[in-house]
């Protein structure tokens, strides 16, 4: 477990977890995941050029190991209005620090019966993560934009999605764990089968 209550984002790896305490004391309240990518430069006929690249970042709120509710692109808020996406970023390439697609979590808003929301990327688009470069998954303290923890997916890979990290619920407040987990599938159906095993 990392403590992030000194302040300043910790860089997860994968299978690590950190508390979602606030320094002083307290709980987050309101966190964002946020999610951003580049198009890898490939060598083609006529020098360097980059495919666009369409990642999409998805929360899967699970109650006891069930999935009861998604946010995507074509689902935009939690049913419960806790969970908010804002909106589909179709190439990326924000990948200057910035995010390309956010996912807002309302940690009080989140009915009791939900225990586990996981998040993941895929590549709607098909291409495989060999085409991706500095992609990232980062959550921020949505109350004053502090970064508190990093995931970076490590370069490469003959798979279309990731399983990335997971906020859950532990003892009276959340933890975040960095899962990094590799997948196959273009939408976040395709992942079920590999997410259940995080639960």
């Amino acid at each position: 477990m990392v403590d992030t209550s000194k302040g300043g984002g910790v860089s997860l790896s994968k299978g690590q977890a950190i508390s979602l305490e606030k320094k002083g004391g307290g709980t987050l309240t309101a966190v964002r995941m946020g999610l951003g990518w580049q198009a890898a430069r490939r060598r083609g006929l006529f020098g360097m050029r980059t495919r666009e690249i369409d990642l999409d970042a998805s929360a899967v709120l699970f109650s006891e190991k069930k999935p009861v509710d998604v946010v995507f692109f074509r689902h935009l808020v939690s049913d419960d209005g806790s969970v908010r996406h804002t909106g589909d970023n179709l190439v990326g390439g924000e990948g200057q620090g910035g995010d390309d697609e956010s996912i807002l979590v309302d940690l009080e808003k989140v009915p009791a019966h939900i225990d586990q929301i996981v998040f993941t990327v895929n590549s709607f688009t098909g291409q495989t993560f060999q085409e991706v470069q500095n992609a990232f998954c980062r959550l921020v303290d949505e109350t004053n934009g502090q970064e508190l923890a990093r995931y970076t997916l490590d370069g490469g890979g003959q798979y279309t999605a990731q399983i990335m990290a997971k906020v859950h619920r532990s003892g009276g407040g959340w933890q975040m764990t960095a899962l990094g987990s590799a997948a196959n599938g273009r939408t976040f159906q395709d992942l079920m089968p590999a997410i259940l095993p995080h639960l």
